[in-house]
């Protein structure tokens, strides 16, 4: 009798799916709750205020990052509090998991819907010389938009 490798590979699929589902599953709580610190205090009371400028300024200019500052311990409460951030974790971007980067480019997707000139292929940009991540990572979130049909 010959080997049959189809049942090993029918059980490595099977892990392969489970291992997935389980990505979905963690992708599904994060969209559920994506953000929910922004609508309570302290976070919601300065959002309030500086949300409507920063629709009107260009990601990455001065402006845009005086805005920023003017969201301080808003800003220092979100990032505490949301994985999603690079400025949650002590080492930046090189303590994010998978998720975290997930959650992260699509809150970048979205974001530059919300302003009047947004590109997320400029934010990928100015993003890496911010958070300092590599070339390889840069190209996976270019290659995302394209995959994603934007």
């Amino acid at each position: 009798m010959s080997y049959d490798s189809r049942v090993e590979t029918y059980q490595h699929i099977h892990k392969v799916q489970l291992y997935l589902q389980h990505v979905i599953n963690l992708l599904h709580i994060r969209s559920l709750f994506h953000d929910q610190s922004k609508l309570q205090s302290p976070e919601v009371d300065y959002f309030d205020i500086v949300s409507p400028r920063l629709k009107l300024l260009s990601y990455g200019t001065p402006e845009y990052s005086q805005s920023l500052d003017e969201l301080g311990p808003a800003l220092d409460h979100h990032y505490a509090n949301n994985s999603h951030h690079p400025q949650y974790y002590e080492n930046g971007i090189r303590g994010m998991n998978l998720m975290d980067l997930v959650e992260m480019f699509c809150d970048w997707m979205a974001a530059t819907e919300r302003m009047a000139d947004g590109d997320i292929m400029n934010s990928i940009e100015i993003n890496q010389a911010r958070f300092g991540y590599s070339d390889d990572l840069a190209e996976i979130f270019r290659n995302t938009v394209e995959c994603l049909g934007r």
